[in-house]
């Protein structure tokens, strides 16, 4: 199915349901994050001056715009699914260790090694970030027009970075290539006979609930009604859905993409994976994914009930509302939002199977979790969204 086919912005999920495959779940990659240089938990703010706009009782940003001095969630999967290669390709645990400088010494016989992964900016750099601290080379593959201060980034964590000829899709086929004796390719994306680490990438976004779910027991909150994330190939929304939908209660999921990389939204009314032909421009860069992750999708196909596709300027308009709350979120970090937006904008459903949806759900008493995946990484298009193009 091509892009052109799919005008709808607002679909119900005609596969969701009771999601019957789950991955392992429990506190232990918390437990590494909290071992980890820099960890703190990232905010969970409440926002009244956009639910009353947006006409719901609560809405609760969850905001991923500075997580171990980087500015996204990335580096939770990130950390989680290259310690777990590292084990896996040693064959046992690292001795034990109380700093990750004791770790990296641990791991020196494992040297030369390089970790290799592509990237529209953010999953990079943090893969980036964790073979320098385990004293290892990265190289990182980027698509053709990644900007400038994407790719300063990842190489200011010490990487090689190779820009590709094509798309995100293109990037993860040449990261592929590198996988061999001295090289571990952690990628956030599935294909045949490559599963394991992309699990683990999942795996590692459920600190970003675990935090949550402390923070509302800590504060006498109840769980959100509704929880809005964006999805790029489908990790983060398969580790919500993971999270909260575990025994078929919780909060209704929905899932929010870019107009010309809805590759969820049209593998979900085409009711098999499917490709979204690229060139993929969007201003979310983090979510211009032509496929989604073959490991993630049973899960998100199943667990998330409402497939939002919004425009630039909607991500746009997400930036600034969350600029006026003081979160500093890029095109990416605010689509979820921008999804929200939609969904309270009267637009009308183009699917549905009969199931109750999130959108219905979303009603004036909703307490809304929006899950805010990025800060600023490129200064000049965040510029442009707040309409300050010349500062």
């Amino acid at each position: 199915m091509t892009q052109a086919a799919l005008s709808t912005t607002v679909v119900a999920n005609p596969l969701a349901g009771r999601p019957d495959v789950w991955a392992p779940y429990t506190r232990q990659p918390l437990e590494l994050h909290r071992r980890l240089p820099g960890y703190a938990p990232t905010q969970l703010l409440s926002a009244p001056r956009l639910a009353g706009p947006l006409g719901v009782g609560q809405l609760l940003v969850k905001a991923e715009t500075a997580r171990f001095g980087l500015p996204s969630f990335k580096m939770l999967g990130a950390s989680w699914a290259a310690y777990r290669a590292v084990v896996e390709r040693l064959g046992q645990e690292p001795p034990a260790w109380s700093s990750v400088d004791e770790l990296a010494q641990s791991l020196r016989p494992m040297r030369p090694l390089s970790l290799a992964a592509a990237t529209d900016g953010n999953h990079g750099r943090a893969v980036a970030r964790m073979a320098r601290l385990f004293g290892f080379d990265a190289r990182i593959f980027v698509p053709e027009g990644t900007a400038a201060a994407r790719i300063d980034a990842i190489a200011g964590e010490g990487a090689s970075v190779d820009v590709v000829d094509g798309g995100y899709d293109e990037a993860v086929t040449r990261s592929a290539e590198e996988a061999g004796p001295r090289c571990l390719v952690i990628s956030d994306t599935s294909w045949p006979g490559y599963e394991l680490v992309p699990r683990w990438v999942i795996e590692g976004y459920s600190t970003i609930f675990w935090e949550i779910d402390d923070s509302l027991a800590a504060t006498g909150r109840q769980a959100p009604d509704v929880v809005v994330v964006p999805i790029g190939v489908g990790a983060l929304a398969a580790a919500t859905v993971n999270h909260w939908c575990r025994h078929g209660e919780g909060p209704a999921v929905v899932g929010v993409e870019p107009l010309d990389a809805n590759c969820v939204m049209a593998s979900a009314l085409a009711g098999y994976l499917t490709t979204v032909p690229g060139p993929h421009r969007s201003v979310m860069a983090g979510l211009n994914c032509g496929y989604p992750s073959p490991v993630a999708w049973p899960l998100v196909a199943a667990g998330v009930g409402t497939l939002v596709a919004i425009d630039d300027e909607t991500a746009r308009q997400a930036v600034r509302d969350l600029a006026a709350i003081g979160v500093q979120a890029g095109e990416t970090g605010a689509a979820a939002l921008g999804g929200l937006i939609v969904l309270r904008s009267g637009t009308v459903l183009q699917s549905g199977t009969g199931l109750q949806s999130e959108a219905a759900q979303v009603h004036g008493d909703a307490t809304v979790l929006v899950v805010c995946t990025e800060g600023v990484t490129d200064p000049v298009e965040w510029r442009r969204s707040l309409g300050v193009e010349a500062l």
